[in-house]
């Protein structure tokens, strides 16, 4: 990759990334009155077929270069340089290049996802306003009263003022002003204004906070390591309400004295709202937020404002990982065991693996912090590859949280039907409320019911574009695919037999929360999921009213499970928990380990003792007792067990191939040309190549989907053995645009 062209040597040709799922870059020729402007990182306006697309520049040569095979004559020009400064900065050109082969994926596209959201669309252009100051004294009695009026307003503002804020405020129309201006009295100009997603929040109280021993401990290590200069990564292990967040924004403070910068990605935007407030309240103005709850024009300013150095400390979900911070000296990954740092769209990547490498990169310290770490991040800290460091203990006088297994079996021989809330769970949440504390009620389904059955023929109302059941939702009447977001009314009669007897299965957040408002009606009850985001400011006003003790109990899905403190919540009741379970996949109990143990952590945070109360089928099952004790290390000692005697990660690398079409033959015969493919490139048999199969969902979002599943002791080797077999495979006829290939998948479904 070229990044700097000598003056006598400006650049006739560019290699271009292009935001399209095909694995190389191409060469386009550069205009003569672009050269001197044209550099590395910069987007352009390319011809690519019939269209025109944005491109990325990744590499500058002054003579066509050798490996090239197109005819010169057939290069085309580039239409556009859209940028006088590149946007993408040589350390991000790095990381997405690197992400792009890592995950088999397209570097365009991983550029294309470095950048804050419509971008691309046009060329930048930051929200601006006119403004009027001050440029000379006037004389006495050379004004008329509105323009006295007027100057008066601006000394009383320090001299500056926007323009609409001036008139209105003075009361006038925009002649007096305009006249002032003739006379060189004031100067009306454009000034540039920034969009902070912050602006007028409620900030939180600075206070003294003393860290114990084993906090100031971990602090000590993290700091020494920065001090070095050099890459080094820790796994920060501590059980819920331990105060690993004390110990983040003291290392970032840190960061910011020795002239750094930070990262911190955080898996839930719901967690953002309260955290970024207290990290605004101790560093201002350098900390800039970054998730895709903001406006585009948020979203930019805030990019911006990091890409010209303003902020040095960026927190946010996703794609903050590539942030264009420089000089990062720390990178902190909260909840790193989190799933929602997986893209499951292409491009495929691991927030949390590519932050790893982008301080690998910078020769920066990278923190990952969890009470229920991955499998894959604690072995690593196990067998040395990450060090270790501990909190063991919750801070203030009360230890986590008792829990207690309710077993549902023996409530439906009780009432001889399944019901949705225990007896033992109600009685708790009317003598939590009558002692002045709060409720979290954690169902991980949103909706009113799981689906909708007809009683007469049996038939399901599934989605018309997958292969799954719609989702009923109550309050707007409709039933919804969560996967592709079809959504059509609630028939009154079965589309199948015409009968009047619809059932409604299951039970989702909007039905507990209904039947919750009605059993207690002096509760004030919220819901958070995924339907309660869909106004921007909903979520963070219900997290922020609950903290305030103006709601009384949350009911919600994962999003409310972890992060948060809430010190006057003292009981959490977890229900349904063995959807988890159930799930065909790998990770199915270590997820399930993982939530449970997560929400139970936000119950007793305070002066308070927490109880946490979890309603389940199956009691016995090894990831709900350890989870009911809290217990991580024996959980981990069971369950990697079982991934090594299966072959399954950390022992195994995996990597996941779906191929997807509209039309069902034609997928599966590209699944079984690539078969073919991958068996000819696996004569050594290095890899276990298992597949194709159906996938778990055979049809979603209208295509049908087969998958293939390799397993490999070698990452290298099953990265060979795939590259080989997809150029073999397309040679004889594969059609690649069908293939998506996820390496390290998260879940196999």
């Amino acid at each position: 990759m070229t990044t700097d062209v000598p003056t006598e040597q400006l650049p006739a040709y560019v290699e271009a990334a292009l935001p399209v799922p095909i694995r190389r870059v191409f060469t386009y020729s550069v205009p003569e009155k672009m050269r001197s402007q044209l550099k590395v990182g910069a987007r352009l306006k390319l011809p690519f077929g019939r269209r025109n697309l944005t491109g990325y520049a990744v590499g500058l040569h002054p003579t066509l270069p050798a490996d090239v095979e197109v005819d010169e004559s057939k290069i085309k020009d580039v239409i556009e340089l859209l940028d006088d400064e590149p946007l993408i900065t040589a350390e991000i050109l790095r990381l997405t290049q690197w992400a792009a082969d890592y995950y088999a994926s397209f570097w365009g596209e991983m550029l294309k996802a470095s950048l804050p959201a419509g971008i691309n669309a046009e060329r930048v252009r930051p929200k601006r306003r006119k403004a009027v100051r001050l440029t000379d004294e006037p004389e006495e009695g050379e004004l008329s009263g509105p323009q006295q009026k007027l100057i008066e307003m601006l000394r009383s503002n320090g001299g500056e003022m926007l323009f609409a804020d001036l008139l209105e405020r003075v009361g006038t129309s925009a002649s007096p002003l305009n006249t002032l201006s003739k006379r060189g009295i004031v100067e009306i100009y454009v000034q540039e204004i920034g969009r902070d997603p912050l602006a007028g929040a409620k900030l939180p109280e600075k206070g003294e906070i003393r860290l114990t021993g084993p906090q100031q401990a971990a602090l000590d290590e993290i700091t020494s390591a920065m001090g070095q200069g050099k890459f080094r990564s820790f796994l920060l292990h501590g059980v819920t309400g331990s105060g690993k967040t004390e110990v983040y924004m003291r290392a970032m403070s840190q960061a910011l004295d020795s002239g750094l910068s930070a990262l911190m990605l955080v898996p839930e935007i719901a967690l953002t709202p309260i955290f970024s407030r207290r990290l605004r309240s101790l560093f201002g103005s350098e900390v800039a937020i970054l998730h895709s709850r903001l406006s585009i024009g948020e979203r930019f300013d805030e990019w911006r404002r990091i890409r010209r150095g303003d902020a040095r400390i960026a927190i946010g979900t996703r794609s903050a990982v590539f942030a264009p911070l420089e000089n990062i000296g720390l990178v902190i990954v909260d909840e790193e065991h989190d799933g929602s740092y997986r893209q499951h769209e292409s491009p495929f990547y691991n927030a949390r693996d590519t932050a790893v490498m982008r301080a690998h990169l910078a020769g920066a310290i990278v923190v990952l912090g969890s009470a229920t770490p991955s499998m894959e991040s604690f072995y690593n800290a196990q067998t040395g590859k990450y060090s270790y460091l501990q909190l063991p203990d919750r801070i203030g006088s009360h230890g986590l949280a008792g829990a207690e297994l309710i077993d549902m079996r023996a409530v439906f021989k009780r009432f001889g039907k399944d019901i949705a809330l225990s007896p033992e769970l109600l009685d708790a949440i009317a003598e939590t409320h009558a002692r002045g504390e709060q409720v979290i009620i954690l169902l991980n389904r949103r909706g009113f019911s799981q689906f909708v059955l007809c009683r007469s023929c049996g038939e399901t109302m599934k989605c018309r574009n997958c292969d799954i059941t719609m989702t009923f939702h109550r309050g707007d009447s409709r039933l919804l695919c969560h996967y592709c977001n079809y959504q059509e009314r609630v028939p009154k009669v079965c589309p199948h037999c015409e009968s009047e007897y619809l059932y409604f299965v299951g039970e989702g957040t909007e039905n507990i929360a209904g039947k919750l408002e009605k059993k207690f009606r002096s509760m004030r009850i919220a819901r958070v999921d995924r339907d309660t985001m869909a106004h921007k400011g909903g979520l963070e006003d219900i997290l922020l009213k609950f903290a305030a003790g103006e709601i009384d109990m949350l009911v919600g899905t994962q999003m409310i499970a972890k992060g948060h403190d809430f010190p006057n919540v003292t009981l959490v009741g977890v229900i349904s928990v063995d959807i988890g379970l159930g799930l065909p996949d790998l990770r199915s109990a270590e997820r399930t380990f993982q939530l449970i143990t997560q929400v139970s952590g936000r119950a007793g945070r305070g002066e308070k003792a927490g109880r946490v109360l979890i309603q389940t089928y199956y009691p016995e099952h090894y990831a709900l007792r350890f989870a009911k004790e809290q217990d991580y290390l024996g959980f981990y000692q069971q369950e990697i067990k079982y991934r090594e005697r299966l072959n399954y990660p950390p022992f195994f690398v995996l990597a996941s191939i779906m191929i997807r079409h509209r039309d069902k033959a034609y997928a599966a015969k590209m699944a079984n040309l690539l078969r073919r493919s991958l068996d000819t490139a696996n004569s050594a048999r290095t890899i276990r190549v298992l597949g194709p199969a159906p996938a778990s969902i055979v049809r979603l979002k209208n295509e049908y989907r087969f998958q293939l599943i390799l397993k490999g002791v070698n990452r290298r080797a099953l990265r060979e053995a795939l590259d080989i077999a997809l150029a073999d495979a397309e040679h004889h006829g594969c059609d690649l645009r069908t293939i998506y290939v996820e390496i390290d998948p998260v879940n196999l479904m």
